[in-house]
């Protein structure tokens, strides 16, 4: 319950204060005077009568009325100074320092919230407890240093975590990164991540909110929620950088299909983020310089110039956006490149990489980057320029600053001399520039942002769907492993393709079915859960004498209910499955079957309901996607035909939640068709 009093309080009292600015409650009433805090600042500490010059009262009953109060005070005394100020003094927004609370134990937890509920009882925000506290444009109330100077050009930063907000602001500040609004919100006793970020989607105002949110996860509590305000102000041209931390995979240990050995709930995350279109990252450097990178001009294509005057991390950075999928192209013969070529000095490169070399001038590298704004095939420019410290080079970084006002293509500036020119660097960052000192960093981060897919669109469900007949079959069907003609007749509603299949129970049963469905033919045991563990399948089955063979074989396997006979289908394996997590609903399962599923683990994931577009991009982002294509004149698959064969999975497992685990391994496809060969489902009521 983000409100005005905490984001732009007309007073703040810190209860707990402190002369000793090495105690979070000294610290914090540091912060606010060295941040310039206009409004009045009360002081609350039974042993002092003035603080940091400040007159201190002896108890919260004395205060006056406050928009603010924070708390730095055993988590025992909280309840009552919260009640005070809350119920006499009509604070509206607070903020809880103290440690001990949900974190410490059940206490704790119990304590955390009766304050949460006597908070939103009274109409108020609360922040943490076990928290570092908020900073706006307006206050600095932390107890926490580097306080960055807050601007509404810079980003919104919401944390789970106080240590990590810090470490994250550190990695920003040197890069040139600004933020706005900081939030760490502890242990979300009322406000969690999630609220924060529905409060700044719904009072987003075009032209002074900030349009870059970054946050740090540790918990999703409530995906529905992170989905829709993340989607939601992706497409009032927000952009959205996370990272979820603390996933495991230790649930997925006893799954008994290979989606759910494949799936955990980082999976879900995965799949959560694509949807909204947020930007996963993995570390603190690798958010902050995709945040930096959001801070640019946006790329709109693929195609970078790397302007360059060291050959190496031209070469480094080509390497690592080449392999994200973007391209460095050749610049083709003109006279442009010509003329160009001839006001640098001998031995440049004007192919792309553009090396003008260690004694290019600030003049070329202003007529490098006009030729490539105005002339060359390019969508973007990255460009490198350190110092080895022989000569200034403040009139080159000049340069850049004002051609990357003036550009409408984006400049990425690489100024990897933070030693040798600091000064110089520094003076560039100050005028509300980014700087990017690793080149593989930016490409990497450069490659993410590009690869993550638009936050996907609200579907429907299709008209095809008999959703009464899905409810009537799983409402009939008993929990378990279910029977291949409740498959069949699952996959038949939803309209994904599979090969023809009996079940036989007698031998007679099998002949006739190995008749009607055509030679070869496979047949598979019917009951144990891994088939080809117990050598309950059998290939190439070529007549009725080895039907009569082979059914007999299999019906004598331990657990053995029946006996499958199918098609025998070709192409190329392709796998596809998904499973049931809680809160997130179904995580969908892609990718190539075979070694590909099971060795390298090389599966796409999204969460259902998916439309088309969310099915290609899956596809797309498997590293099997040239095979699947079409490689070296090897037959690709039908691309399309997955795509909707995967939609139509997700729509029926949105009508089928009981289903809890799904596999179809393998699909087997060629540019024509592709079929379902086998599958498992399990419900769970």
């Amino acid at each position: 319950m983000i409100n005005k009093q905490l984001l732009q309080p007309e007073s703040i009292a810190i209860i707990g204060a402190s002369n000793n600015i090495s105690k979070p409650g000294g610290k914090i009433i540091k912060n606010l005077i060295d941040f310039g805090f206009k409004g009045e600042i009360y002081a609350v500490n039974p042993k002092e009568t003035q603080v940091q010059g400040i007159p201190s009262f002896s108890s919260v009953e004395e205060l006056p009325s406050v928009d603010l109060a924070v708390l730095a005070i055993p988590a025992k005394f909280c309840l009552h100074a919260v009640a005070t100020l809350a119920e006499q003094n009509d604070t509206k927004a607070f903020i809880i320092i103290s440690a001990g609370f949900g974190e410490t134990d059940e206490q704790g937890r119990k304590l955390e919230n009766e304050i949460a509920e006597l908070v939103t009882k009274n109409e108020g925000c609360l922040i943490g407890p076990n928290c570092i506290g908020v900073m706006t444009p307006t206050h600095a109330s932390v107890f926490t240093t580097p306080v960055p100077k807050l601007t509404t050009d810079g980003c919104d930063f919401i944390s789970g975590s106080g240590a990590t907000a810090v470490f994250i602001i550190e990695s920003g500040i040197p890069k040139g990164l600004r933020f706005a609004n900081v939030f760490s919100v502890g242990n979300s006793a009322q406000t969690g991540v999630e609220d924060v970020l529905q409060y700044l989607d719904e009072n987003y105002v075009e032209g002074e909110s900030s349009k870059v949110k970054l946050l740090y996860i540790e918990n999703i509590d409530n995906p529905d929620k992170l989905l829709f305000h993340a989607s939601s102000l992706m497409k009032k041209g927000c952009r959205i950088a996370a990272i979820k931390a603390g996933s495991s995979s230790a649930g997925s240990r006893a799954a008994s299909s290979h989606t759910g050995a494949l799936t955990s709930s980082d999976a879900a995350v995965e799949a959560l983020f694509r949807k909204a279109g947020i930007v996963r990252c993995y570390g603190r450097e690798e958010l902050t310089t995709v945040a930096s990178v959001f801070m640019c001009k946006e790329l709109k294509g693929k195609k970078l110039a790397i302007v360059t005057h060291a050959g190496g991390p031209g070469v480094m950075l080509t390497d690592a956006l080449e392999n994200g999928g973007l391209k460095i192209p050749h610049i083709e013969d003109s006279p442009v490149k010509t003329r160009l070529k001839e006001k640098l000095f001998p031995g440049s490169s004007v192919e792309n990489p553009i090396d003008f070399l260690a004694t290019g001038t600030a003049e070329q590298l202003g007529e490098i980057i006009d030729a490539c704004e105005n002339d060359f095939d390019v969508d973007g420019m990255a460009v490198i320029f350190g110092s080895p410290g022989l000569f200034p080079i403040t009139d080159v970084y000049d340069v850049l600053d004002a051609k990357m006002r003036t550009c409408k293509k984006p400049i990425y500036p690489i100024l990897p001399s933070i030693i040798n020119v600091k000064e110089d660097v520094a003076r560039f960052i100050s005028h509300g520039n980014v700087n990017f000192p690793d080149e593989v960093l930016l490409g990497r981060a450069l490659t993410k942002v590009i690869n993550t897919p638009e936050p996907a669109p609200n579907t429907t469900p299709p008209d095809y769907l008999d959703v009464e007949k899905i409810r009537k079959i799983i409402e009939q069907t008993s929990e378990g492993y279910q029977l291949p003609g409740v498959v069949h007749q699952l996959f038949d509603l939803a309209g994904i393709p599979r090969v023809k299949e009996v079940v036989a129970k007698s031998e007679t049963e099998a002949v006739l079915a190995a008749l009607n469905i055509g030679f070869p033919l496979v047949m598979k045991v019917v009951g144990p859960v891994h088939k080809t563990d117990v050598g309950g399948v059998i290939l190439n089955v070529r007549n009725t004498s080895e039907v009569r063979k082979e059914f007999h074989h299999l019906n004598e396997i331990e657990g053995a209910e029946s006996v499958l006979l199918a098609q025998m289908a070709s192409g190329t394996e392709l796998f596809l499955g998904a499973k049931y997590e809680a809160d997130f609903g179904h995580v969908i399962l892609c990718g190539m079957g075979g070694i590909f599923v099971e060795v390298l683990r090389d599966v796409s994931s999204g969460l259902a309901p998916l439309s088309t577009n969310e099915a290609l991009s899956m596809i797309k982002s498997l590293k099997s996607y040239k095979i699947l294509k079409g490689y070296r004149k090897q037959p690709g698959v039908n691309i399309g035909r997955f795509a909707d064969i995967i939609v139509r999975l997700s729509w029926l497992l949105r009508f089928a939640t009981e289903i809890k685990e799904l596999d179809i391994n393998p699909l087997l496809g060629n540019e024509n068709e592709i079929l379902a060969v086998d599958a498992r489902v399990r419900i769970e009521k």
